[in-house]
């Protein structure tokens, strides 16, 4: 028997189960037909597994990235946050200006002045951005019965853990400038990568100061890095506004366009 009779015999191609049955020349004779008869052997079941492995595939995987998401949002806020102070605006605007962009100015200045100022001066501004989103859940637990608060709860969580991480993101900051004296615990988080080491930072002081804003782990330095995520914001920004970025930061750099 043939290698092409066992095909056409044999309805449930059982020679794929007996490979050793093929002559010398049919192997080198029929490649086309031994192609076909294992292309045959992909069967129903086969062909459902797979469906199965893609549907629960696509269903955990906008699990996972709407968490990662939700993550992302924590460290791009902050760090888009961080990005505009450091980029855009002048000590020269009213309130504005002196109450938050001065402080990034002095930074570039003298990197080192924020490892002098005590914990107000550190956490002031950023407790201070806060505060509305506590005083409305605040508010909302005071108010509300059981069952809304319930309803509600793990927004509320990520909220409030938002809260947190952009009250303690300078303090973090601060901690990444200082090399004598920080506390072993802070030394063991930040060697961990848990919150910005120390080395990490350095990439952003670099001039002209353009990259790696993310200062409360950092963990998306790199792949905003990668993408050119903060370039092509500042083109954007540039083109609309018709502000350069770093102008007022050129300026107290003593440094030229």
């Amino acid at each position: 028997m043939t290698f092409e009779d066992d095909k056409t015999n044999s309805g449930d191609h059982s020679i794929l189960n007996r490979p050793n049955e093929l002559s010398t020349s049919e192997n080198t004779t029929g490649k086309a037909v031994r192609a076909q008869i294992l292309a045959g052997g992909y069967t129903k079941e086969k062909r459902c597994l797979e469906i199965f492995c893609v549907v629960s595939y696509s269903v955990l995987s906008c699990i996972v990235l709407f968490f990662l998401c939700k993550n992302f949002k924590l460290g791009e806020i902050q760090s888009i946050l961080f990005a505009v102070a450091d980029t855009w605006g002048s000590v020269s605007i009213p309130i504005i200006g002196k109450a938050f962009i001065r402080p990034f100015r002095e930074h570039h200045v003298d990197p080192t002045a924020i490892t002098r100022h005590d914990i107000i001066e550190t956490n002031g501004d950023n407790c201070m951005l806060t505060l509305p989103a506590l005083f409305s859940l605040s508010y909302r637990y005071l108010t509300l019965d059981q069952e809304a608060i319930e309803a509600s709860y793990g927004t509320d969580c990520f909220i409030f853990s938002l809260a947190v991480f952009v009250t303690l993101t300078n303090q973090i900051h601060k901690w990444s400038h200082t090399y004598f004296g920080l506390p072993l615990w802070v030394q063991k988080l930040q060697d961990w990568r848990i919150i910005l080491p120390r080395k990490h930072h350095r990439i952003h002081h670099v001039s002209p100061h353009e990259t790696y804003f993310c200062i409360t782990t950092g963990w998306l330095n790199y792949p905003l890095e990668l993408i050119k995520f903060w370039p092509c914001l500042e083109c954007i920004i540039e083109k609309i506004t018709g502000a350069k970025p770093r102008s007022d930061d050129f300026k107290w750099l003593g440094k030229s366009e």
